[in-house]
């Protein structure tokens, strides 16, 4: 599974999100400003009635569910829209940016 391969190589933030779900609208535009900003993170959204599979295998219950995974295995979880949280545990997951090299 690709979502697998990209887990284990970076760091992710996947937002379980739905088509109908009104929180989950709400809070897309913030998600996309922090992909933007977090250029040293992989955010990734999935439609928990697109891809049920992964949903299943992250026990995902409730829209939005925000998980972040760091070496394969997933080190924070938030359930709902809560904004604040969302950037605190982006801030606190994600690694630094890597230095330019110079020749």
């Amino acid at each position: 599974m690709e979502l697998c391969q990209t887990c284990a190589t970076f760091q992710v933030v996947i937002d379980f999100t739905a088509a109908w779900c009104g929180p989950c609208r709400a809070i897309a535009p913030l998600f996309v400003e922090h992909a933007k900003k977090f250029t040293q993170v992989v955010f990734l959204k999935v439609d928990v009635d697109e891809v049920k599979e992964v949903t299943a295998a992250y026990e995902v219950e409730a829209m939005p569910t925000f998980h972040f995974v760091k070496n394969g295995k997933t080190v924070a979880t938030i359930v709902g829209a809560r904004k604040d949280e969302l950037l605190a545990q982006i801030e606190k997951h994600a690694a630094p940016a890597p230095a330019s090299a110079s020749a």
